[in-house]
Formats: C-alpha cells, sequence, structure tokens
C-alpha cells in the first residue's frame, strides 16, 4: 500500500532536505558552508545585483550573516592563480550554477551537446582558427578573463551579430563554447564578476578529471542519470518526479529510468501526498520533522522556490520574477524576496540596496492572506538584518 502523507509533513520534509533545519551558527566558517553545498548540491548564478550577486543569497537564508569570503574561496581558492583544490566549480547544472567539483563529471552527457547546438557549430565551423588560438592561449596561460584573451588573439571581428543579447566579442564566443563543452573550465571570478578560464588541470582534482569526457572511466548516461538524481532526491526531501527532473534540468530519458533504479535499490519511496495531483518521490533518509522553526529571505533564484509549480504546490504561493516585466505590469515588483517563517512563505518584499546612500529601500511589502500575526514584524527584523550583512546602515521603507 502507499503510503499517506499530508501536505504540511511534505512541506515540512522539503524545508529539512534545503537545509532549514540546521542551526544557525554564531559565526559562520568553511565547515558551515560546507555542510550547506552538501545539501543543495546545485547554485544558481545570477548577474543581477539590486541586492547583491544572488549565490551569496543561498547561503545567508541558511547560516545568516556570513562573510562572503568565504564563498568567493571555495570557488575561487586562494586567488586567481591559486591551485588549491576548489569546494565548487561553475557549470551549466541546473542553468549556470556552482557545483561540487565531483559532480561535474555526470554533466559530461550536457558537454557533448556543445558540439550539436546550432550557435556552437557556427563558432567551430567560422572561426576554428580563432577557437584554436583561443584554446591554447587558456591552456598556456590561463586563468585569464574574456578580454585578457582578448589581448592574445588576433582577430579582424570585433563584435559577433548573432550574440544571445550580448555584446559578445569573438573570443568571448569561443571561450564559451569551449567553457560549455567542457574543454576549458572557470577558476573563479574576478570583481567585476568576470570568469576567469583556465585548464580543467588547472582546477579539477584528478580523480574527477579521470572521469572527464572522453577518458575511459568517464560515466556514460545510466550513471550519470543515476548520480545526478540520487542529488535531487537528497537535494529535496520529497517531489514529484518533475521537480526531479527539473533539478539538474533532465531529460526525461534519463531522469525516468533512473527515478526507477532509486526505487528498486530503496533509495526513493513512492508516496502520496494529500492534495497533490500527481505521484510523490521521498528520499528514504529524509527527515520529518514535527516543526519547523525558520525565518529567511530568500533569492528568487534559491532552490527552494526556482521551480515555480513546485512552489506553488507546496506553499501555496504563486511566485513569478518580474525583472522583465514592463513595470506598469508589475505585481510585486523589480526583484522580490520570498520571506520564509516558520514552514510558511508568509509575504514577499522587493528591495534595493542602495549601496551610496547606505540603505535597503523596501519598494514593495506585500503579506499573504491568511499570514500569522506577527509576520510583519518578523519580516521588519530579517530586512535589518540583511541590511546590516550588506554593510548598509539603515532600512528604509517607501512601500
Amino acid at each position: 500500500m502507499t503510503a499517506q502523507l499530508t501536505a504540511g509533513q511534505a512541506r515540512r520534509i522539503a524545508l529539512a532536505a534545503q537545509g532549514f533545519l540546521d542551526p544557525r551558527p554564531e559565526r559562520a566558517t568553511m565547515r558551515h558552508l560546507q555542510r550547506v553545498i552538501d545539501r543543495l548540491q546545485v547554485v544558481q548564478i545570477d548577474s543581477v545585483n539590486v541586492v547583491t550577486r544572488s549565490q551569496y543569497l543561498p547561503f545567508y537564508s541558511r547560516l545568516g550573516p556570513y562573510d562572503t569570503a568565504l564563498l568567493d574561496r571555495a570557488r575561487d581558492g586562494n586567488g586567481p592563480r591559486s591551485r588549491t583544490p576548489r569546494r565548487l566549480v561553475e557549470s551549466w547544472a541546473h542553468v549556470a550554477s556552482l557545483i561540487p567539483p565531483e559532480t561535474w563529471p555526470f554533466l559530461g552527457f550536457r558537454m557533448a551537446r556543445a558540439v550539436e547546438d546550432s550557435w556552437s557549430r557556427r563558432v567551430v565551423r567560422e572561426h576554428p582558427g580563432v577557437l584554436e588560438r583561443v584554446r591554447a592561449v587558456v591552456r598556456e596561460l590561463g586563468p585569464l578573463t574574456a578580454r585578457e584573451v582578448d589581448g592574445y588573439v588576433e582577430h579582424s571581428e570585433v563584435h559577433s551579430r548573432d550574440n544571445w543579447g550580448w555584446n559578445w566579442s569573438l573570443v568571448k564566443e569561443c571561450l564559451e563554447h569551449l567553457f560549455w563543452a567542457g574543454e576549458i573550465v572557470s577558476s573563479g571570478r574576478n570583481a567585476q564578476f568576470e570568469r576567469r578560464y583556465a585548464d580543467p588541470s588547472f582546477v579539477l582534482p584528478s580523480e574527477v578529471l579521470a572521469r572527464a569526457p572522453g577518458q575511459p572511466d568517464a560515466p556514460d548516461l545510466r550513471e550519470s542519470g543515476l548520480e545526478l538524481m540520487r542529488r535531487a532526491v537528497r537535494a529535496h526531501g520529497i517531489g514529484t518526479a518533475a521537480d526531479l527532473r527539473d533539478y539538474f534540468r533532465l531529460r526525461q530519458s534519463m531522469a525516468g529510468p533512473a527515478l526507477t533504479e532509486l526505487v528498486r535499490l530503496g533509495e526513493v519511496e513512492q508516496v502520496a501526498v494529500r492534495g497533490w495531483d500527481q505521484p510523490a518521490y521521498l528520499d528514504a533518509a529524509a527527515r520529518r520533522p514535527r516543526a519547523v522553526e525558520t525565518r529567511a529571505l530568500l533569492s528568487p533564484f534559491d532552490s527552494l522556490v526556482w521551480e515555480r509549480t513546485r512552489t506553488e504546490r507546496i506553499f501555496g504561493f504563486r511566485y513569478r520574477i518580474e525583472i522583465y516585466v514592463p513595470e506598469p505590469q508589475r505585481v510585486f515588483g523589480y526583484y522580490v524576496l520570498p520571506f520564509l517563517w516558520g514552514d510558511q512563505l508568509v509575504g514577499r518584499v522587493d528591495v534595493k540596496a542602495d549601496r551610496a546612500a547606505g540603505r535597503l529601500v523596501v519598494r514593495r511589502l506585500h503579506l499573504e492572506p491568511g499570514a500569522p500575526a506577527g509576520s510583519r514584524h518578523a519580516l521588519g527584523e530579517e530586512l535589518v538584518q540583511l541590511a546590516g550583512w550588506l554593510g548598509l546602515e539603515r532600512v528604509e521603507d517607501q512601500s
């Protein structure tokens, strides 16, 4: 007989899996940061800097105020030319993401798709000489940013006409193709958020390189699907097949057989959740808390909420990012952070860090219908803490 769970039980399991039951440290260390990495497995990268770069926020949401230099060191090692083992590397995982290095080989199937993409094929076909020169410069002289590589590579074309909306040079296009294909990697970012491109041997440990695409020990599609779905199940705690597949953006042809195998192995249990219209899959080792006591502002790209259908199903919270919506048509604002209190999303707030004036500006604030008493006060306290973490002197409520 299929086990039955209440919606509240499923919600609390999901929050526990995402690290919201772990105690916040008085002073976060790299050990605490690693705990979050182990929980999430994937941290989405985004360049929008309205509050702070989005990848810093998931750690703040789970640890409270922490030194962001810890995350920089986890991603960059001890400096631009450091060969210190990374705790996080960049890859196309969910989208552009930070992942543990040991996960990188399991995304080799995605790197292989680079040669199938029409944009990449055009770069390879039309600019083979520039591509080879770019590859050689990075391998010989990297880590280097795109601007630095540009200085070493002679070519006549300044900017591409087909550039995904970015003003990319031809060198940048070549770098991004090679990065997508796994032929080069990112060794970190500089203060301007530019990637530093490097040969994989500069960044990845030998045991990871031994499983790189093209190597004899590289994982095949079956193993990759199994390992990525295993990580997705642990990060979710519970979810539908579509939820789990979305975590690493896997095709059904990989995700479906992997999920079936995890059920067969006893690592995953198929269950029913009251109010869900689809079967759910439960991590057999998931914590099942009776209560959740936490308070957190969430990035729009936090893995707890990035799959909007799941967010609505679990929390009854309809959430859409409105950055690209014309201002008169926005419902909640430009850069809206959901507010988690207890085991519910009770509100949302459109905020902006005005660094020049030393203030965190609250442009709009909305509490959900039925938000419990004290929600606005709790949100206000969280905003004050957020401002302090960002080095801002005050919160200015313009809502």
